[in-house]
């Protein structure tokens, strides 16, 4: 009986295909084994909110995979060569494996905070390139690229159907190329596969020269040689669809597979939207760029995630405090009966829930399968005791889908048990008292009232709407 719905679930599977513009029956190349890959983070900072989407979004689109197909390969990669990088160690006069390693570790230890599960394959760019090398090498000689003072560049015009999965025309290739025009240039959008690096860079000895290789030949290197050419799905956040991934289907079809037919890379593409924070987009210059460091003092890692699955991937998504406490509330209400079910045992043959199944597998809809968790606690005072079994491992089995309900409930509970512990009038005041210290600049007071807070166990989390409380995990 499982097995057959399991095979109704897999001919239901649609997914947006960007290449296409619209949704798509998901079909996969081999049935027993589905491949996908994820462009991963550039690591010289902190991860932000923006790259904890991308992760979040992608490691429940393979959850939902491994629910339907007996093996998914996941891969998704670390870039550890990039100009970002050489200027954050030039910076701090630091070994640059100093800078690639420790935010290589933050970024997996924030992720799986998130509950996001550790991908298959991890590569690193500097693990790749002699495979890089060779791909660069199969292009200048099949005339798609070619060298020039030291660097070499891809040759746009020589690949017909490029711009095809970001639906750019020729001026809009060239307007939004990311790399400056330079006079050795043959034509403005051709893009850097390689280039030359002096003393203090660092580099690989290659057929030409001393260098490093451009951001967008490592994709194509480490895919193909995790996955396989072709492999079902390429994923990443939007602002990758060009020119990064209109830069690979390029490298990859030029070169190993097929000229004639951009699927021969990958068969299916899929791109999340870009967060903003109370409406304005990320950026240095206003300082709202939210580090998932900085959240998780505030909120559970399962906060974070459902608060970042309440809008669909495709759209944006505005993080605001109010999304978090909603998430919070919604985790809170799930974990008590979480607790209460603790004695009943789950139904083995009970099936992922028909509205979970239908929003989930219709190209990801996890707004529609969290409301569904909204209408099952409003249902739950209303079960009967040989209904709880199968209630239970709906909650699980939907809740293991999103990634969440993956701690203990007691130790969840256990904060909110805490809360009577505190004198909450008295944090209340204290926070008042700081609030009017920090309006007529009395900040030496404010910061005293701070740290007696920070004594007693609480943080304060200021915003523009004010100042809020939790208590440390």
């Amino acid at each position: 009986m499982k097995s057959l719905n399991m095979v109704l679930i897999v001919q239901s599977l649609k997914i947006y295909n960007t290449f296409e513009g619209k949704k798509e029956n998901f079909t996969p190349l081999d049935k027993s084994h589905v491949k996908i890959y994820a462009c991963g983070p550039t690591v010289y900072n902190y991860a932000h909110i923006g790259n904890a989407r991308m992760a979040v979004v992608f490691d429940t689109l393979v959850r939902v995979l491994r629910y339907s197909y007996p093996k998914v390969t996941y891969v998704s990669n670390i870039t550890d060569i990039d100009d970002k990088i050489i200027d954050a160690a030039k910076e701090l006069n630091v070994p640059i494996g100093d800078i690639t390693q420790k935010y290589t570790n933050i970024y997996n230890e924030d992720m799986s905070k998130l509950s996001v599960l550790h991908p298959d394959i991890q590569p690193k760019a500097t693990e790749y390139i002699p495979e890089m090398i060779d791909l660069i090498s199969d292009l200048i000689a099949k005339e798609h690229a070619y060298e020039k003072e030291g660097h070499v560049l891809f040759h746009v015009p020589s690949y017909l159907n490029y711009g095809l999965l970001s639906k750019r025309n020729r001026e809009e290739q060239i307007a939004g190329s990311r790399i400056d025009v330079a006079p050795f240039k043959k034509d403005p959008a051709d893009f850097v596969l390689w280039k030359p690096s002096n003393a203090e860079q660092p580099g690989w000895d290659s057929p030409w020269g001393f260098g490093r290789p451009g951001w967008h030949t490592e994709c194509s290197a480490m895919s193909e040689k995790t996955l396989g050419l072709p492999f079902d799905i390429h994923g990443g956040g939007r602002d990758l669809t060009f020119p990064h991934h209109e830069n690979e289907i390029a490298q990859s079809c030029c070169s190993t597979a097929d000229i004639n037919n951009p699927n021969s890379y990958a068969n299916y593409w899929m791109h999340n939207g870009f967060v903003t924070v109370d409406g304005e987009k990320m950026s240095k210059s206003l300082g709202n760029i939210i580090l998932v460091k900085d959240l998780a003092e505030s909120f559970d890692g399962e906060v974070i995630r459902l608060a970042l699955l309440s809008s669909h991937y495709r759209q944006g998504l505005d993080w605001n405090e109010q999304i978090a406490h909603q998430s919070k509330k919604l985790l809170d209400k799930l974990y008590k009966i979480y607790l209460e079910l603790s004695d009943v045992k789950t139904d083995p043959n009970q099936n992922l829930p028909d509205e979970v199944r239908d929003s989930l597998f219709d190209d990801l809809n996890t707004p529609s399968a969290i409301a569904y968790l909204n209408k099952i606690v409003k249902d739950y005072k209303n079960i009967k005791d040989d209904q709880k079994s199968s209630f239970k491992s709906k909650l699980l089995l939907t809740s293991s889908l999103l990634g969440i309900l993956q701690s203990d409930p007691s130790n969840w509970l256990k904060l909110d048990n805490d809360l009577s512990g505190i004198d909450s009038k008295k944090v209340e005041k204290l926070i008042a008292e700081r609030m009017i210290a920090k309006e007529v600049k009395d900040f030496e007071k404010a910061d005293q009232i701070r740290d007696e807070l920070d004594a007693m166990g609480v943080i304060i989390k200021d915003s523009s709407s004010g100042s809020e409380w939790t208590l440390k995990k």
